[in-house]
């Protein structure tokens, strides 16, 4: 589905991680998307986490997605926890609610926050619903 700006469709967005390709190093990672960046002034009003393959490290990493700042998507947890310890569909922060939706300032490509210790597995899609 292309973005069109300026339309009042509500549009999906998709991205992934996969250790496989995109690697583990604590820090931000980018989530892969053929979707391109969400356009600026857009209210990111819903979607899902899907864990494909539970993530794993050698130590007790934690994981966030963030779309306009820290902790707005999926807050960070530890990886040996929900929603990161077992495969399935998970909820979001933004859940078709007014106090819980986002609203871009910039075209913006949401990604994970590893921290506290490199992973060393881990597979999940993101779907973002945004107007």
């Amino acid at each position: 589905m292309a973005n069109i700006e300026g339309t009042r469709d509500l549009k999906a967005w998709f991205g992934s991680y996969d250790f496989a390709v995109d690697g583990g190093v604590a820090g931000t990672i980018t989530l892969r998307s053929n979707d391109g960046p969400i356009p600026n002034g857009s209210y990111v009003v819903g979607g899902l986490l899907e864990v494909v393959t539970a993530a794993t490290s050698g130590g007790s990493a934690t994981v966030a997605v963030q779309t306009v700042a820290a902790n707005d998507t999926v807050n960070a947890a530890a990886i040996s926890g929900a929603p990161w310890s077992s495969t399935g569909r998970k909820s979001v922060i933004p859940a078709f609610t007014g106090a819980t939706s986002l609203k871009t300032t910039a075209a913006t490509s949401p990604a994970i926050v590893i921290g506290t210790a490199d992973l060393t597995a881990g597979k999940f899609n993101v779907v973002l619903f945004y107007r």
